[in-house]
């Protein structure tokens, strides 16, 4: 039988002495194949569909526009995300008494599961042109704002909201963990400000800023609900927004294909290039507080306060728009129960299929590589490589290309696509929070395989009781934050949806985003009240009352 040049099979990996592996292995390998014979179907459909190979121009000048633009926005959004995440980081690190910094750093970390839409609303209740921000510049003489947060600065602004936490947490992190040896060593020789930073801080973070800037660089450029809503005119739309309308509002999938595989095209190769960056992710322990006195405490405390002040006032925004409407009147409203009960299910679904796949994939991958396994040995790194390919599906194929390519696909059944939108929607959802899964459940695992494999194996534990006695204990906070992030993320994602939702199948975010649209704001605010309440009870709670501790 022909084999593919470098492709061991797992039947050949050497597991005669580990008693149950192939068992561990098995369930990861078939999940990781089922993703990417699914981002191959969905590739070649595009591809080969009647619609890709139309008449319809591609290379036109509206097409470099949209893919000029949808570049211009997202380097410049990774850009000022990571000096303002930067700035955050080093001002935290060097504050470690700062009163609520732990309650701060909490705060920030909310902001990967914080609907869009709800972030939007905020923001415009603040910057817009009769925000908060404006009244405040007229009371004190100013002129009123003529532009308003519509078009590129909006985009940006809504993008730093979202990744300068992410990028300052990931800095953090890295800070937090450099040793006291290095630190009182510094402080013995006088290094302060600029040499301190250049030759002891600096190097720390320079090491995590690839992968970072790569996470966020995607995600903006992948961007679909705060371009659509903020984007203000078609000159800044970018190419997620421009399946959506060629699908939606012209209904030309000819054009909407081939969009989609140059956005595939574009996503993959950054992916690809962006595989070697190192990992950003680092243990998190109590950080050294650094000795003597600190030249820039001001500067630190006052850029903390000037960033938590940011962060927080959206949400009063959306908070106070939120009571101050007719909160009575929006329960009332047959198609808000829908949404809501809509909305559960397709979260809760999502959350549970993503720890499924998530904790079958890590266990796969750290079997694959564990020392005290099969340490990457013959085929099993190249094996546990697809295994993260597979996992990172979502930053190659985003919601919109992956629902583009589902409509595609039962359209050519003759399917009724509306009975296939919950499952197009649950699907994207899953795949959306895996990527985030894996970044948890892999050091967690890795962690447990160091510690545990040994003592497993002279007790003779394995399978459930290996679990009940010692890895469920130490691993129960991962799994409950984990379903937390999960189900957030599914809740408040505003992707797939815009290609399947009527008025049968509606979630809150299309519900929210219909009202916006429609200029119905008072029960924009109350849907955005809600969906924000019952974010931060599920991401803050939850994984408290399951015994665990939400880390981002």
């Amino acid at each position: 039988m022909a084999r593919c040049p470098g492709i061991v099979p797992v039947s050949m990996i050497n597991t005669a002495a580990r008693p149950g592996l192939n068992a561990t292995i098995a369930p990861g390998l078939a999940i990781g194949a089922g993703l990417l014979i699914l981002a191959g179907l969905f590739l070649g459909l595009l591809l080969t569909s009647d619609f890709a190979t139309s008449d319809t121009a591609l290379f036109t000048r509206r097409t470099w526009q949209l893919v000029w633009i949808t570049v211009v926005q997202a380097g410049l959004s990774t850009l000022l995300a990571l000096a303002v995440g930067m700035i955050l980081a080093w001002s935290l690190h060097h504050q470690p008494h700062f009163p609520g910094r732990r309650l701060l750093i909490a705060l920030f970390s909310t902001a990967m599961v914080l609907p869009t839409l709800v972030v939007v609303l905020g923001l415009v209740s603040v910057l817009g042109r009769s925000g908060w921000f404006s009244q405040f510049w007229q009371m004190i003489g100013g002129d009123s704002f003529s532009g308003g947060i519509y078009g590129l600065g909006g985009i940006l602004a809504a993008h730093i909201y979202f990744n300068a936490p992410f990028i300052g947490r990931g800095l953090l992190n890295r800070l937090d963990n450099l040793p006291a040896e290095q630190i009182r060593l510094s402080a013995s020789l006088g290094l302060a400000g600029w040499n301190r930073f250049r030759l002891l801080e600096w190097p720390v973070m320079r090491s995590a800023i690839p992968s970072l800037a790569a996470t966020v660089f995607l995600l903006c450029f992948t961007s679909f609900a705060i371009v659509l809503t903020l984007g203000g005119s078609p000159r800044f739309n970018t190419l997620e927004v421009a399946i959506y309308e060629a699908v939606r509002l012209d209904f030309d999938l000819g054009y909407a294909a081939k969009l989609a595989l140059l956005q595939l095209t574009i996503c993959g190769s950054l992916i690809w290039i962006s595989s070697g960056a190192p990992s950003a992710a680092a243990a998190v322990r109590r950080p050294t507080a650094w000795q003597g006195r600190e030249r820039w405490v001001g500067a630190q405390r006052l850029i903390i306060t000037g960033l938590a002040l940011a962060f927080v006032l959206p949400l009063t925004a959306t908070m106070k728009d939120g009571l101050s409407s007719d909160l009575l009147e929006i329960w009332r409203q047959e198609v808000f129960l829908q949404a809501l009960a809509t909305s559960m299910v397709i979260a809760t679904l999502s959350a549970g299929l993503t720890l499924a796949l998530a904790w079958a994939l890590a266990v796969a991958r750290v079997s694959l590589l564990a020392p005290s396994r099969l340490g990457g040995r013959g085929g099993a790194a190249l094996l546990a490589h697809g295994l993260a390919v597979a996992g990172a599906l979502y930053l190659a194929v985003p919601a919109l290309v992956l629902g583009l390519g589902l409509f595609l696909l039962f359209r050519s059944f003759g399917a009724d696509y509306g009975l296939v939108g919950p499952a197009a929607v649950l699907l994207a959802n899953t795949l959306m929070a895996l990527p985030f899964a894996l970044a948890i459940f892999l050091p967690a695992l890795t962690n447990a395989a160091s510690r545990y494999d040994r003592l497993a194996a002279s007790l003779g534990l394995k399978g459930w009781a290996r679990w009940r006695l010692l890895e469920g204990p130490m691993l129960r906070a991962d799994l409950a934050f984990v379903a937390a992030l999960s189900f957030c993320l599914s809740f408040g994602d505003m992707g797939v949806i815009a290609l399947f939702g009527n008025q049968d199948f509606v979630t809150l975010p299309w519900l929210l985003y219909q009202k916006f649209g429609s200029y119905r704001t008072s029960e924009a605010a109350a849907i955005a009240l809600v969906m924000l309440a019952l974010t931060l009870i599920t991401f803050v709670v939850a994984p408290k009352l399951a015994g665990g501790k939400a880390n981002a």
